[in-house]
């Protein structure tokens, strides 16, 4: 298998927010964990996209102050890398057998296990959001929410699922080259963040470009064979009854995947926030437009900023009537389709 091209340092995935990084040993293999906050509140796990891990998938939104009070005052957090996707990861050996996604989700299970946890928030991006998707389908018991951004529900299609395969190769045989960086570019971010030949790529690109020139190749190979052999959520869907906000880039490859899982929803539960001139990584591109739907979602368990706080965050989750429909488009430059999320459960 290729290697992956040049070997640039960039700061930002070396910042330290004091977590503390756990390898949990599954009966599918071992898997990193990286713990952020008191372990006495309830849990927010999170999954990332291929070829990122939690530094490089969810700092943007935990760089905001807002959002960093909002989560961190009422959760522990527990990042979970996809095998081999954490910082510093060793290529899996070639003697070891690509895992499903089935068994990804099952590794989750284990995960809560490992940390005593009965259930936990789920927040994961695309091929991150699918393995949480599907875990809540196989574990409803142990999901008290989702939250999924540009998430993928079907199968992959005949065209997704050659394109995929061909830039698997490629990254099997020339490991992180160029084309591949495009592709899951691309994948990750708007044209308007990407540049062209008259406007450079923003920051963020250029961070994240150099970010994949650091992945294994072998490791990146393997989530996104799993994925592609992924298969259809939409019947499994129709029995969820957690509630779930899902966050969409207009400019997202997945744009039309997420609309189509809205429609499975239940809509007492769900809402889906669309994101203007966004590509399918919201939570880098433009996490400031996630803020108000995260408030608006989580005050729904009665969870709030600090400056709000009325229920103790330690109390576990549980969901309560009162959730108010999220703020106008006009607030935020966003487009929120539907946004009722209040709910109504019989005790």
């Amino acid at each position: 298998m290729g290697e992956s091209s040049g070997t640039v340092s960039v700061d930002v995935e070396r910042i330290s927010f004091g977590g503390k990084e756990h390898h949990v040993l599954t009966s599918h293999g071992p898997i990193s964990v990286a713990v952020y906050g008191d372990l006495e509140k309830p849990a927010l796990v999170t999954y990332p996209d291929v070829a990122l891990n939690h530094m490089s998938c969810f700092q943007g939104l935990l760089f905001c102050p807002e959002a960093s009070s909002l989560l961190l005052h009422n959760f522990c957090i527990y990042h979970i890398s996809p095998p081999g996707h954490e910082l510093g990861a060793a290529p899996i050996s070639a003697d070891e057998p690509t895992l499903s996604v089935d068994q990804l989700a099952d590794q989750v299970a284990e995960v809560l296990d490992y940390f005593g946890l009965g259930s936990a928030m789920c927040f994961g991006v695309t091929a991150g959001a699918y393995i949480l998707t599907l875990f809540a389908t196989k574990y409803r018991e142990r999901v008290l929410g989702l939250i999924l951004v540009s998430p993928l529900c079907k199968a992959p299609s005949w065209t997704e699922w050659l394109y995929t395969k061909v830039v698997s190769n490629l990254l099997y045989f020339y490991g992180m080259c160029g084309l591949v960086k495009e592709y899951l570019l691309q994948r990750y971010f708007s044209k308007e963040v990407r540049g062209s030949s008259q406007v450079p790529e923003s920051d963020i690109v250029l961070a994240c470009r150099s970010l994949l020139d650091e992945k294994q190749s072998e490791n990146v190979w393997r989530f996104l064979q799993s994925i592609n052999g992924r298969h259809d959520l939409m019947e499994d869907l129709k029995k969820l009854q957690c509630r779930t906000l899902i966050f969409v880039g207009e400019n997202s490859p997945f744009h039309s995947e997420a609309l189509n899982m809205t429609k499975e929803l239940d809509k007492r539960y769900s809402a889906l926030v669309e994101v203007q001139a966004c590509g399918s990584v919201v939570t880098e591109e433009q996490p400031h437009a996630m803020l108000i739907p995260l408030e608006y979602f989580l005050m729904g368990y009665g969870l709030y900023r600090p400056t709000k706080l009325s229920y103790s965050p330690r109390s576990p989750l549980s969901p309560l009537c009162i959730s108010p429909e999220l703020l106008s488009p006009e607030s935020m430059g966003l487009k929120l389709k539907p946004i009722k999320t209040r709910i109504s459960l019989k005790v």
